[in-house]
């Protein structure tokens, strides 16, 4: 990785590229790493107006555009103004009165490992009633090719302005996952008559709901911008990723 950041700090330098710019903030934010590291630069820069593209050094790197060994080339044309720009929503998470933004997705599940729960849920305000199950899964656009994706959710192209609601290993022959518009926030409530739900956001824990308490899930007002080579897109890493 300090290869990377050297070649880097070379090719910017090679441009007169300065990069960092403390008091006018960044046109461009680019992270060496995988998917881990492109949400935590989505998270910095979470509506700035500041695009992320990323350099795969990571495993499966979904969200990146440019490979390990293209660095130089893939930069160079991005430096040039030869990428194009994706808007990705992001959730807003509330609990009583304290609320987290959620670039990836939220979930909820037993606060005793291996326990099953029961989740009562509502979309838009309407009752779907009580499941059981191990946890539920509500993603984003880049958060559904994630975990929400590994228990068989939908994948959400880049650019809707939609998310996912996916059960993990419901209790039930009938539950099926559900894509949802931006109106429509997602209410889930512990029904679980002795024990707590854990909530999680974008793999940190945020709080837990006691019996008979809420999360309020719902598409805010705050956007991640994908930056991309112009080629690498959605459906060619999908290709490239999952369907190979």
């Amino acid at each position: 990785m300090k290869d990377a950041v050297s070649r880097l700090e070379r090719l910017a330098g090679s441009m007169d590229i300065e990069l960092t710019d403390a008091e006018n903030g960044p046109d461009l934010a680019v992270t060496l790493g995988g998917d881990g590291s492109m949400l935590r630069a989505f998270h910095r820069f979470l509506d700035t107006g500041v695009p992320v593209i990323g350099v795969n050094f990571g495993r499966v790197g979904f969200l990146t555009s440019i490979e390990a060994g293209e660095l130089e080339q893939g930069l160079e044309r991005v430096f040039g103004g030869d990428f194009t720009v994706v808007e990705l929503p992001a959730l807003e998470v509330q609990i009583g009165g304290e609320s987290w933004p959620a670039v990836n997705d939220v979930f909820a599940t037993s606060s005793k490992l291996g326990r099953m729960v029961e989740l009562g849920y509502a979309v838009g305000g309407e009752d779907l009633g009580v499941l059981p199950c191990d946890g539920v899964i509500c993603s984003t656009p880049s958060g559904s090719t994630a975990y929400n994706l590994s228990n068989g959710g939908p994948v959400l192209v880049w650019g809707l302005d939609a998310m996912a609601i996916t059960f993990v290993a419901p209790h039930s022959l009938h539950v099926r996952p559900l894509v949802v518009p931006h109106n429509l926030p997602l209410t889930v409530t512990n029904r679980t008559a002795d024990g707590s739900v854990t909530v999680i956001v974008d793999g940190m824990e945020v709080g837990k709901l006691e019996p008979g308490q809420q999360v309020d899930v719902h598409l805010g007002g705050q956007k991640s911008l994908l930056a991309t080579l112009p080629e690498r897109t959605f459906f060619s890493r999908y290709r490239q990723t999952f369907a190979s």
